[in-house]
């Protein structure tokens, strides 16, 4: 490669690392840590805030309790797939921490039954779907406004959690590419899948965390591929490379939106090298996308790089992201 040709690659690194550091998308998560700094919370708290869910040591495991919010323009935009995603989104949460769900709970606000309808209709076929109960929660059906909110609860006998990720791992993007954008930079692999096939594909994460194969890794979430690796680095108090080269969006969606989309299915995993192999399999065996994306590194900083040129996306020991105090641990 010659110094120009360097030079613009260098350049093209450092104008993408910026525009999805500005990203809305991106941007969302920093509301974490006033809240958790409000509650008095660090990743040290019970329950260790920070990860997909809360891990609630028990006998043969853990309990795993965990929560969506939906923003506003989300839920207006299209009130089904609001309902339908309260519940996905919970049953990824608790995947990703190496559990099965057992259990969802719903919090609605509507104008009247008949607003709150769609969000209803939405949750049941997801929960038909997933074949995970919804068991109550609190309606209000006299606000101003459409509001949604929705909790799991599951179990793990093994976690896989946010904070052991280690320096020399491998990092895994596994994404379901079978859908489409259905709003804003959400990809959904899952409405169209027969129901069997979502619980298959669910179940991979459980049994990749009681064999071993997997113990540090997140259900990528709003902040897309480069969010969560950031937030995933911040709690393990460690660095990620992710080799843009590397990563691998369905036909015709640019890497950069795939960076930052937020799919149905998709977890990022760190992986020891030796093991690399065997959990892609895995997941390529049910039709699923999981490769290398980029590696775990010392230090305090998520790079996204191209060959030999590699441009900073964030520095969480300069700005932190999520500022769980996980690094004086």
């Amino acid at each position: 490669m010659t110094v120009g040709m360097r030079g613009q690659t260098a350049l093209m690194l450092e104008e993408m690392a910026g525009r999805l550091r500005a990203h809305p998308s991106i941007r969302s998560k920093l509301g974490i840590a006033s809240a958790t700094r409000g509650l008095g919370l660090t990743a040290l708290s019970y329950g260790r805030p920070g990860d997909d869910a809360a891990a609630l040591p028990c006998s043969g495991g853990y309990d795993l309790l965990a929560g969506e919010g939906f923003i506003p323009a989300f839920i207006k935009d299209d009130p089904w797939f609001a309902g339908w995603c309260a519940v996905m989104v919970n049953l990824s949460d608790i995947a990703a921490m190496g559990g099965r769900s057992t259990a969802v709970i719903d919090q609605i606000w509507a104008p009247s039954a008949k607003d709150a309808a769609p969000l209803l209709q939405g949750m049941r076929d997801a929960s038909a779907a997933y074949g995970v109960p919804l068991v109550g929660g609190h309606t209000n059906l006299s606000a101003q406004t459409l509001g949604l909110a929705a909790s799991v609860f599951g179990k793990a006998q093994r976690l896989i959690t946010s904070f052991d990720a280690t320096p020399g791992d491998l990092l895994i993007a596994a994404i379901d590419h079978r859908g489409n954008y259905r709003n804003f930079d959400n990809f959904c692999a899952a409405i169209d899948t027969p129901a069997e096939r979502l619980r298959g594909d669910l179940m991979l994460l459980p049994a990749l965390a009681e064999e071993a194969l997997v113990c540090a890794g997140k259900d990528i979430s709003q902040g897309g591929i480069i969010g969560t690796a950031l937030m995933l680095a911040e709690c393990s108090n460690v660095g990620i490379n992710i080799n843009l080269s590397e990563i691998n969006p369905p036909d015709e969606i640019e890497a950069e939106r795939w960076l930052r989309s937020f799919p149905s299915f998709g977890f990022l995993l760190s992986v020891a090298p030796e093991n690399a192999q065997t959990v892609c399999t895995r997941f390529a065996a049910r039709g699923i996308d999981a490769r290398a994306v980029g590696c775990i590194t010392e230090g305090s900083v998520v790079t996204l790089g191209n060959g030999d040129e590699r441009a900073v996306f964030w520095d969480y020991a300069q700005t932190p992201y999520l500022d769980l105090g996980a690094n004086h641990a």
